[in-house]
């Protein structure tokens, strides 16, 4: 019996639930979905669609991800759960004091500076070795295809690209970003709604990609053009730092939830924040969803987790506390123990939006993957290496200046981390992926989705149409405007900061597949807050 079917819900409800038993994929742009349906059709598994549908996604969203990407992915095959984390490091030769010798006081957002090593393609090479049973050539064709005969541009994507090049036309007017324009805006304009994109540079890299599985973009080609446009322009991304990077495979980490195991990657991600938060809430009990008590101690326990999250997650073996001490259920007592019946001012950083794409796939052989990528803060740095279509992120941004913060820069060093991908298991049976992409927004989509589905009985679409509530800074929150306004009320007369929020995307977007243990029958949801959907089979 499926475990989470309740379809009562007091908001609207966009669509319904999709079932499925062959295989399914849930992602923010139809075309990537469909391009992982058509894998799994082909012979490939779970593993290969999402290999499939990241590349897709990098083409048909690149206002979200790109080929010069992070990544990471939990992987549920062989009745085991394998964390993969595919984040980058800083450039050894990048410190505190050569950014400031460049006249920087903070870490920018743009340029060359907060560039880090690229990890996505590293993590198709890797998931295809390890778990793919069709080539890194056959998975990446639709996203060659796409990049080199065009696509339609959806209304989600197209509201975003516009968005991001009014930014850019006003804020990034050297030179360096001139190859942006030239691969984004062709026209002189960004593409319009129903109007087609393509990219041949793009096209031309993924097929390096897949011919070479991945050296060109490490140790070949694609290498020594990124490095020489880095050196060309005083960046200091080298050779040496694109070689000596490796997707690296981790043991997940996890609390259990009233009886659910709640999986996420450990740090340098930011899941460790959802995890805590979770581990403080499950020492109160939630009668209903809609009600002032739910929203106020979702909140204070995130704030909490924030704190923790943003003075001590880091790489992990810079990190002064691990996160088994993070976790602990001593440590959930004693921060439970500040949640009071009024809002806090908690000590934290402040917490902005982002760019990324999350996807779930399953197959009928039992694989599930939980896959996240992203740039940053939608297209990332503004830079394009001349002749390649990858636009590269600006993941270093995190970084802090302060020689003596946990997540201070330094070269070589992997930065806090925002993408996160999340599992969900009970004993030894995987219930599926989840995720909630948006920057600071994740963990806090990751708390409102778990007790959606556990607390509240609510199937994937019904969890994920859910009206969302994102804390911002002190004691900021900012409610969709289809939250209940006398629960916003009531927050506010017991000292929340709330705003009503107009635009629907700040608070993130997600995707979910949960599997019947019985049936081996797929539910899932997709997120209405973009042009999300379903594949299935």
């Amino acid at each position: 019996m499926m475990p989470f079917t309740n379809q009562s819900q007091p908001y609207p409800v966009t669509r319904n639930a999709t079932y499925a038993k062959n295989g399914m994929v849930a992602t923010s742009q139809p075309l990537a979905s469909q391009a992982g349906l058509e894998i799994l059709k082909k012979g490939g598994n779970a593993i290969d669609a999402a290999i499939a549908t990241a590349a897709c996604l990098t083409v048909v969203e690149p206002t979200s991800n790109g080929i010069g990407s992070d990544a990471f992915a939990l992987v549920w095959t062989k009745d085991k759960l394998h964390g993969l984390n595919a984040s980058g490091r800083s450039p050894k030769s990048i410190s505190i004091d050569k950014v400031k010798e460049k006249g920087y006081d903070g870490i920018p957002t743009h340029g060359w500076v907060p560039v880090t090593v690229p990890g996505a393609p590293s993590a198709w090479v890797e998931l295809s070795k390890e778990f793919g049973k069709l080539s890194l050539k056959e998975v990446l064709e639709p996203a060659i295809t796409y990049a080199s005969e065009g696509y339609p541009i959806s209304p989600v994507l197209g509201k975003f690209w516009k968005k991001a090049y009014t930014n850019f036309k006003a804020n990034l007017t050297d030179d360096v970003f001139n190859n942006w324009f030239k691969t984004f805006a062709p026209n002189g304009r960004p593409p319009k709604v129903g109007e087609m994109w393509s990219s041949p540079d793009h096209a031309k890299t993924l097929q390096s990609i897949a011919e070479t599985d991945g050296e060109s973009f490490y140790h070949g080609e694609l290498a020594e053009k990124i490095a020489a446009f880095s050196q060309e322009n005083g960046g200091f991304l080298s050779s040496t730092d694109l070689a000596e990077h490796k997707a690296e495979w981790v043991d997940p980490i996890k609390v259990n939830y009233r009886g659910y195991d709640v999986w996420e990657i450990p740090p340098n991600g930011q899941g460790i924040v959802a995890l805590q938060a979770l581990n403080m809430l499950k020492g109160f009990e939630f009668k209903e969803k809609e009600a002032v008590d739910t929203y106020h101690k979702q909140i204070e326990a995130i704030k909490l987790a924030f704190a923790d999250g943003q003075r001590h997650v880091t790489q992990e073996n810079h990190m002064h506390y691990n996160s088994n001490q993070i976790l602990s259920e001593a440590y959930a007592q004693t921060r439970r123990k500040l949640i009071s019946e009024e809002a806090m001012q908690p000590e934290a950083g402040e917490p902005f939006g982002s760019g990324t794409v999350y996807l779930a796939t399953a197959d009928n052989e039992g694989n599930m993957v939980s896959f996240i990528q992203s740039n940053y803060m939608g297209f990332g740095s503004g830079i394009v290496v001349p002749g390649t279509g990858i636009a590269l992120q600006n993941r270093g941004h995190n970084f802090s200046m302060d020689p003596d913060h946990v997540n201070a820069l330094q070269g070589g060093k992997q930065t806090y981390h925002t993408i996160i991908p999340g599992f969900l298991t009970k004993g030894a049976q995987p219930v599926g992926p989840f995720g909630v992409m948006g920057g600071f927004m994740q963990p806090q989509g990751h708390v409102q989705v778990v007790m959606n589905t556990i607390d509240f009985g609510l199937n994937p679409q019904a969890a994920l149409d859910a009206p969302r509530w994102q804390w911002m800074k002190d004691k900021r929150v900012e409610v969709e405007h289809r939250f209940a306004h006398h629960l916003a009320q009531e927050l506010a007369e017991i000292g929340h900061d709330i705003h009503i929020q107009l635009e629907p995307n700040s608070f993130g977007r997600g995707q979910i597949i949960w599997r019947d243990p019985d049936t081996g029958v797929f539910v899932g949801g997709t997120e209405a807050r973009t042009d999300g959907t379903i594949s299935a089979w």
